[in-house]
């Protein structure tokens, strides 16, 4: 393990952001830094096959060192961070034997990691944290994924002892615009089934993710002096307030958990004459996110019979639960789940509220559930990792592919 830390660093310190408005792949050119610096740490580690293409998807293979007949298995994570919040000038704090008490991230901001608002933390004391110093988020969201992967690979190279069937790992750009998966190479991957190693606490376990859509509410408006405005003027901010209220008011991330889906309006947009709502629209179950969709299309044709056609509305699928296709090959969430036991870590079987490349990947014929990578927080300046947690990471990987291999007779 004594690589996986500054080399986890050394990739934080990289920026990775993606940009949603971009239309190339990867979406932002920095991107191809960390791509380009990854590829080489693959061939020194003793990586084989190692490619990159015209996108930037890195792929890598790790051959089989046993006689058996075992089924191709693949690691995937993203190089990108979140365009959400800074990933420009990340520098990493380290705090050991963390005592459970505050962790000040920025004296000068008065920026403050708590357990009083933060209980996780509670379970990490007297182990190695890395926060962010108050002015970024950290990149552990998955730049922890990249790291794990290959130190575990490094691992297996160093000790042909542990008997493993070939593996496939894999990186990819943009995953936190949505398109981690879009340009990836299945046949070319050649694994039989795949974990995403993009979850955050120890023992998560992941095979059920959200039903997801985004929706763009357009409204045009008339401009009139207000003075002569009367059944004249049509005000597009005051119809999109209308729009909102219709909405219902609970079924918001911040009044949500588990299993309850939920519509998220991200952006307003607006003046008189033209006012843009946009919104993500999410659920796992499938009857209930076609509900969420033609609920907002019932708003909008009341609002066209009230106003006239001044509502536009725009819904665009993104992904989808991933469950129908990982339940009929159910062994492999087995297999993980079997590995964190072994290594004495509680498995913790639960929905993603989120997404993830192993949804795309699923749709796309490669079964892929997704793994812990430790952190906390992610997609701001709270975010943080313990080191311990990492680790653990580490070995569940090796053992899954230990795993794999031992229980084909």
């Amino acid at each position: 393990m004594e690589q996986l830390l500054p080399r986890f660093l050394d990739y934080v310190t990289t920026d990775t952001q993606s940009d949603p408005y971009s239309k190339t792949t990867p979406s932002t050119e920095k991107q191809w830094d960390l791509a380009k610096k990854l590829v080489m740490e693959l061939h020194q580690i003793g990586m084989q096959e190692v490619s990159i293409d015209e996108n930037a998807y890195i792929m890598a293979t790790l051959p089989s060192n046993t006689d058996k007949k075992v089924p191709t298995i693949g690691f995937i994570s993203h190089m990108d961070t979140s365009p959400d919040f800074s990933g420009r000038n990340v520098k990493p704090q380290i705090v050991k034997n963390y005592d459970g008490k505050d962790i000040v991230l920025n004296k000068t901001k008065n920026i403050v990691l708590s357990p009083d608002y933060f209980e996780d933390l509670l379970q990490y004391e007297g182990q190695t944290l890395i926060t962010t110093d108050g002015n970024t988020l950290l990149g552990a969201d998955d730049k922890a994924g990249v790291a794990e992967i290959v130190t575990a690979m490094e691992y297996l190279v160093q000790h042909p002892e542990i008997k493993h069937g070939k593996i496939r790992i894999a990186f990819t750009p943009d995953e936190e615009i949505g398109r981690g998966a879009h340009k990836f190479d299945v046949k070319k991957f050649g694994a039989d089934w795949a974990y995403t190693m993009d979850g955050s606490q120890v023992g998560e376990l992941e095979f059920e993710n959200f039903n997801a859509a985004k929706a763009k509410i357009t409204i045009t408006g008339k401009s009139v002096h207000p003075g002569y405005a009367k059944n004249k003027m049509v005000n597009a901010i005051g119809i999109a307030n209308e729009f909102l209220s219709l909405m219902p008011p609970r079924e918001v991330p911040e009044h949500t958990s588990g299993m309850e889906g939920f519509f998220h309006v991200h952006k307003i947009k607006g003046e008189i004459e033209k006012t843009e709502i946009e919104l993500i629209i999410r659920d796992h179950d499938a009857i209930q996110f076609q509900a969420r969709k033609e609920m907002l299309e019932d708003i909008t044709e009341k609002l066209i019979k009230k106003y006239g056609d001044y509502v536009t509305l725009h819904i665009e699928d993104q992904y989808k639960n991933m469950r129908e296709k990982v339940e009929p090959v159910f062994h492999i969430v087995e297999i993980a789940e079997e590995a964190m036991k072994r290594l004495g870590i509680e498995p913790i079987i639960k929905p993603i509220r989120g997404g993830t490349d192993g949804s795309q990947l699923s749709f796309m014929g490669l079964p892929c559930p997704n793994i812990f990578a430790g952190g906390h927080n992610f997609h701001g300046k709270y975010e943080y990792i313990p080191l311990e947690s990492m680790e653990k990471a580490v070995k569940v990987i090796v053992k899954i592919c230990e795993l794999t291999a031992s229980q084909i007779k």
